[in-house]
């Protein structure tokens, strides 16, 4: 048991390191094909698909540097090959030299374990708080600047036919 928890808590590490290396292929192995992603309770959107979500995720970042935290893992196995994690969270994202996102919140998470070990299969972001910062002020990202936000990145998605 203890190994298969400590399994999971390495795929999330390497979830944080290949995300902020922009290692889209190592980011991508996180995941299973039916990946759900969730942020729509911190202001983003439902997207369906791990292609999809890492594809999302490699434009909206492609040029941002960004740093990826998480800590304090409940993490419950729920059966021989599925576990259920809440994890803490702090990230920072900065956008353009002046301009950077600091973010509080909660993973919350599925996992699968196939032939080829652990993976994510649903993440559920939640926020407690986000700053946007600048060199001369920091600002609280209300429910209102997250709705601008939230249209911004939704315009951000690449289109599928």
């Amino acid at each position: 048991m203890e190994h298969e928890l400590r399994a999971i808590e390495e795929l999330k590490a390497r979830y944080c390191r290949t995300l902020d290396l922009k290692d889209w292929e190592g980011f991508r192995a996180c995941f299973t094909d039916d990946f759900v992603s969730d942020t729509s309770r911190s202001g983003g959107m439902v997207i369906v698909g791990a292609d999809h979500f890492v594809r999302f995720v490699s434009t909206t970042l492609a040029n941002a540097v960004t740093v990826h935290q998480v800590q304090q893992p409940e993490l419950r196995l729920t059966s021989t090959s599925t576990a259920e994690a809440v994890w803490a969270m702090e990230d920072v994202v900065r956008f353009v030299p002046g301009l950077t996102m600091h973010g509080y919140g909660h993973y919350l998470e599925t996992y699968v374990r196939g032939d080829d070990g652990w993976r994510i299969a649903t993440s559920t972001l939640t926020r407690l708080r986000e700053e946007l910062r600048t060199p001369i002020l920091t600002v609280f990202v209300s429910d209102r600047i997250r709705r601008v936000l939230k249209r911004a990145a939704t315009r951000a998605l690449p289109q599928t036919t």
